[in-house]
């Protein structure tokens, strides 16, 4: 990190409105959920409804495995479902679903977000297989 990124970052209200402007306006969607066991989603931007049509307001509180259907490769998700297990990171692709039915190739990275050692909530960075 720069260090005029961490002058910016050392004020927490700077860094808040920072933060906010990136995850509305990025051009991929990003999925925060909790990190319960069913891991209920919390946020979901605006590029979320453009990747896969679902307003974030229909998703609040349901799991991101709405977006699986047959042809979701059960190998990757058992392979992300380990890695957050582990408290880790995961990247991969698979077929999902969007809200009409229409399969596409979804590639993201799942990070955790942890307090002290603990998982307090997942962050999902979400594109089309196809974007490059």
């Amino acid at each position: 990190m720069t260090i005029l990124l961490k002058k910016v970052f050392q004020d927490t209200g700077i860094s808040l409105n920072v933060l906010q402007v990136l995850v509305t306006n990025t051009y991929d969607s990003i999925l925060i959920t909790d990190a319960t066991k069913d891991a209920k989603i919390i946020y979901a931007n605006k590029a979320f409804k453009k990747l896969t049509g679902y307003d974030p307001s229909e998703v609040m509180g349901k799991s991101p495995r709405i977006l699986q259907g047959a042809a979701t490769d059960r190998k990757v998700i058992a392979r992300l479902t380990d890695s957050l297990k582990r408290g880790g990171r995961f990247e991969g692709k698979a077929v999902n679903y969007k809200k009409n039915g229409t399969p596409f190739i979804m590639h993201w990275r799942v990070l955790p977000v942890k307090v002290g050692n603990q998982v307090k909530f997942w962050v999902a960075i979400q594109r089309d297989g196809f974007v490059i």
